[in-house]
Protein backbone atom coordinates (compact mmCIF):
# COMPACT_ATOMS: atom_id res chain seq x y z
CA UNK A 1 0.00 0.00 0.00
CA UNK A 2 1.29 3.46 -0.87
CA UNK A 3 0.37 6.48 1.24
CA UNK A 4 -0.14 9.84 -0.41
CA UNK A 5 -1.13 13.38 0.53
CA UNK A 6 -4.12 15.14 -0.96
CA UNK A 7 -5.75 18.54 -0.78
CA UNK A 8 -8.88 18.89 1.32
CA UNK A 9 -11.41 21.41 0.03
CA UNK A 10 -12.63 22.71 3.40
CA UNK A 11 -11.65 25.90 5.18
CA UNK A 12 -9.00 25.95 7.88
CA UNK A 13 -11.58 27.60 10.15
CA UNK A 14 -13.81 24.52 9.86
CA UNK A 15 -10.93 22.18 10.69
CA UNK A 16 -10.00 24.34 13.69
CA UNK A 17 -13.61 24.44 14.89
CA UNK A 18 -13.99 20.64 14.70
CA UNK A 19 -10.57 20.30 16.34
CA UNK A 20 -11.68 22.47 19.27
CA UNK A 21 -14.84 20.38 19.67
CA UNK A 22 -12.79 17.17 19.70
CA UNK A 23 -10.33 18.61 22.23
CA UNK A 24 -13.18 19.71 24.51
CA UNK A 25 -14.72 16.24 24.31
CA UNK A 26 -11.38 14.65 25.19
CA UNK A 27 -11.04 16.96 28.21
CA UNK A 28 -14.61 16.16 29.32
CA UNK A 29 -13.88 12.43 29.12
CA UNK A 30 -10.52 12.81 30.88
CA UNK A 31 -8.48 11.39 28.01
CA UNK A 32 -4.76 11.51 28.78
CA UNK A 33 -2.40 13.40 26.47
CA UNK A 34 -0.82 11.12 23.91
CA UNK A 35 -3.46 8.42 24.39
CA UNK A 36 -4.86 8.91 20.87
CA UNK A 37 -3.11 8.11 17.61
CA UNK A 38 -3.92 11.54 16.15
CA UNK A 39 -3.99 15.02 17.62
CA UNK A 40 -7.41 16.71 17.64
CA UNK A 41 -6.40 18.76 14.57
CA UNK A 42 -5.30 15.72 12.57
CA UNK A 43 -8.34 13.77 13.74
CA UNK A 44 -10.55 16.63 12.50
CA UNK A 45 -8.78 16.55 9.13
CA UNK A 46 -9.19 12.77 8.98
CA UNK A 47 -12.93 12.93 9.69
CA UNK A 48 -13.55 15.80 7.28
CA UNK A 49 -11.53 14.06 4.56
CA UNK A 50 -13.60 10.92 5.03
CA UNK A 51 -16.88 12.86 4.85
CA UNK A 52 -15.76 14.77 1.74
CA UNK A 53 -14.05 12.01 -0.26
CA UNK A 54 -15.56 8.74 1.03
CA UNK A 55 -12.28 6.98 0.31
CA UNK A 56 -11.54 3.48 1.53
CA UNK A 57 -10.90 3.84 5.25
CA UNK A 58 -7.69 1.78 5.08
CA UNK A 59 -6.26 4.03 2.35
CA UNK A 60 -7.27 7.18 4.19
CA UNK A 61 -5.81 5.85 7.44
CA UNK A 62 -2.54 5.00 5.71
CA UNK A 63 -2.34 8.58 4.47
CA UNK A 64 -2.56 9.74 8.08
CA UNK A 65 -0.09 7.15 9.32
CA UNK A 66 -2.59 5.09 11.32
CA UNK A 67 -3.59 1.44 10.99
CA UNK A 68 -6.78 0.20 9.44
CA UNK A 69 -8.19 -0.82 12.83
CA UNK A 70 -7.43 2.60 14.31
CA UNK A 71 -8.98 4.35 11.32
Amino acid sequence: MIAYRAMLDVSRELVCHVSRLLAAQRRARGTRRGARALTPFRQAMFVLAWFRKREDIAVLGAGFGISRSTA
